[in-house]
This record gives C-alpha cells, structure tokens and sequence, in this order.
C-alpha cells in the first residue's frame, strides 16, 4: 500500500477571487490558535472562521497521495520560456476531419477527481513536487529529463520496446485508443509506459519527438500506478525536453486534467478493459502541436517553437510499449510491459492499442497505409498486429519480462 500524504488541491493567487484577511489576534508568541484559550466568543467566532476556511482550501486526499496545485494559466511553467513570457494559452484550433469528439465535462480518468474535486476555470491542475520526488532520482540536474530512447536507438541502452511504426511520409499527427494497465517494475530506476511518438529527425543529436500516454515510474511519482504523462524533446534527450509540466515547454489549458496524475480506473485481468483515447495533431494555422486526452479534453500544446524539424511535419509515427531494464540483479528485469502478459493471449488479458490513424498534410484522421512490427526482445516481450471493422488498424502487445524463454 502507498503512503497517503495530507494531499489537498492549492489554489494559488488570489487572482481567482477575493480572500477576506483573517482578524489578528493580540500577540501570543505565534502560538497557534488552536492551541490558545479562548476567552470570548469573539475568539471562537475566529476560531470557526479558521477552521471554515482551512476545510475550504484544503481538499480531501487525493488516493494516490498527490498534491494538485491550482495555478493560474498565465502563471504555469510554460510562460517562463523567453518566448512565452508575458503571453497567454492560445484558443484552441480545428480537430482534424474525421474525429468524433465528445467533450466529456464530467468523466473521470484521474484518482485525483474521484472526490469531485476540480480547479476554477482560468487555472491549470499541476501536480506538486515534492522534496521527496527530489531526493529519489540519482541526478538532481536530471530529474524529470531521464534520458529516453526511441526503437532505433535502444540497442544496448536497456530500453526495450514492442511497437508499431511507419515512415516513409509526411506525418500531422497520430490518434489511437489504448487500454491502461498497472504492471509491475522491479526497481526504482526502471518504468514501463505504453505511448505515442511523434518523431522527426536523425537519432543522434538532432531528434525532434512528442509523446504522450501512461507510465508507471517509480522514480518520478514514487510509487507504482499508471499516470498520464507528457514528454518532448528537439535534441535526442540531451539537454532539451522533459516529462509533463517539469520543464517550460507545454502549455496547458485545461483544468480538469493533471499531467503527472493517476489514472483510473484501470484493466483487470480477464476482467472489464479500460482504454483512453490520445491524440496529437499539427494546428495548420499556428503550427503547434495538440494534445487530446480521453474523449475530446483537450489538455494543450507544444508550440512549435521548441522543435527544429517538428516545426514542418514527422518523418515517423511508433506507437506501443517500452520498459527499461537495468539487469540489478544480474538477469534480465522482471518489470512488466503492458498488462505483463504476451500478445497472443488477446482481448482482456493482453494489452492493447485499437483505431491507429495518423494526421495528413489536410488536417484529416487517414489509415496507417505501411504499418512494420518490430520487438527488441520477442521472448521478453512481443507484439501482434490484426484488423477488424470494429477497432480498424489494431495490435496486443506487452509481457512478463524474465522467464524461461528470457533469462
């Protein structure tokens, strides 16, 4: 079971509505007001006008024990980038042609808003860092930047994938429905996600990628249940980029969404599946890249500016899983990809990625036209595509990590 922390939602600036000042109290060496005796009824009166406005700040805990921040748009991390300051989120743009977007105000997809709790509109929902997220990572000047490798370079980097990709063409986006799972990962220096890539570029020093889907890392979060997470970088993982908010580079606009967050509910073995839809697709007009989680929120952008090739079009979209394993113990990691078990097993035991379509030159949803299978590992972890009228372009994916077959 994970710590439960005194999680609360923040909100910060009053900005968002007037606060009354508190009446002072005569000097009492900082005692608490708690803690002080109560002489009149205009002393208990202050004590209630506390008490009312502590519980009405300080939400009920989030059952993934985060802290979720309330920040004003235009005070997010974004806005600290020398081309963003002073600016404000931009409206956003045309959906590509071909999308079928309910705006679901009510769902939940997050731990955090399972006690209805939400952030005022004009604000963002930002997962707070703590000292404790801090003092996991084995680099300070790294946390949130772990470097990250798409499947072209994962030789002999410990990053293992099953995916889907295509090339050969210029790319404005990709969309696909995945089931989200809670596998399991051995050690703190390993994670195993399920995403999207957007990619363009070479692999060495210049590559340009957008990703988006869930993870588990228990180095970043601390602890082991699948959160939605961002990543970008425009230099293969050098020095640019990080993941969710923890750098300035994504804007978000909305507030019903924590990047970072747990998601929920999630699959169950040979039980009820649970699937997000993601999207990312190129505003013709401005150029930014979109983010869409769900069913139609919107969640916010990259702008374009961050990127060298992405500022035109992808060279590559790549969809699937991919883990890292560290061998701490001298064999290949245990740490699970997808739902931990192999594609063969199929629906509601395996993992899955359903409805795969890209983003053409047009702005319209198109089908995967050359679609290549690759598994780093095929007995550690392996993949299966198929096509049908109900999911379209389709695969399962995923498994166990160490076994018989992967010593």
């Amino acid at each position: 079971m994970i710590p439960i922390f005194v999680a609360f939602l923040v909100v910060v600036s009053s900005a968002l509505g007037p606060v009354l000042p508190l009446p002072s109290l005569p000097d009492s060496g900082h005692q608490p007001l708690a803690n002080r005796t109560l002489n009149t009824d205009k002393d208990i009166q202050k004590l209630r006008r506390v008490d009312a406005y502590l519980k009405k700040i300080n939400k009920p805990a989030s059952p993934d024990g985060d802290i979720i921040d309330c920040v004003p748009s235009h005070l997010q991390p974004a806005f600290d980038h020398p081309e963003l300051r002073g600016q404000k989120p931009l409206d956003p743009p045309a959906r590509p042609r071909g999308h079928n977007s309910t705006e679901a105000g009510s769902e939940s997809f997050q731990l955090w808003i399972d006690t209805g709790e939400s952030c005022p509109k004009g604000t963002v929902p930002i997962r707070r860092t703590t000292e404790k997220d801090i003092l996991r990572t084995s680099s300070i000047t790294r946390y949130g930047r772990r470097r990250r490798h798409v499947r072209r370079d994962s030789t002999g980097s410990g990053h293992e994938h099953a995916v889907v990709f295509e090339n050969g063409d210029q790319y404005y986006g990709a969309k696909a429905s995945l089931n989200v799972w809670a596998p399991r990962v051995t050690n703190t220096y390993e994670f195993s996600l399920s995403q999207i890539w957007i990619i363009s570029g070479s692999f060495d020093n210049d590559l340009n990628t957008i990703e988006a889907g869930w993870q588990v890392s228990p180095e970043l979060y601390g602890d082991n249940l699948p959160r939605f997470f961002t990543y970008w970088t425009s230099d293969a993982y050098h020095t640019t980029g990080c993941y969710n908010l923890l750098c300035s580079g994504f804007v978000q606009i909305n507030n019903k969404i924590a990047i970072g967050a747990a998601i929920s509910p999630r699959s169950s073995y040979n039980g009820r599946q649970f699937d997000i839809g993601l999207m990312v697709w190129k505003d013709p007009k401005h150029g930014h890249w979109w983010l869409e989680f769900g069913s139609g929120l919107l969640v916010g952008y990259w702008p374009t500016f961050l990127f060298s090739h992405l500022r035109s079009h992808a060279n590559m979209v790549q969809f699937g899983g991919e883990i890292v394993n560290t061998r701490s113990s001298g064999f290949h990691t245990s740490t699970q990809m997808g739902s931990g078990h192999f594609a063969r097993e199929g629906f509601r035991k395996a993992a899955y990625f359903r409805n795969l379509q890209t983003v053409d030159w047009d702005n319209s949803l198109v089908p995967l036209k050359n679609l290549r299978l690759l598994s780093d590992h095929s007995n550690c972890y392996d993949i299966r595509q198929g096509r049908n009228n109900a999911w379209g372009t389709y695969f399962y994916y995923g498994g166990p990590g160490r076994n018989v077959r992967c010593p």
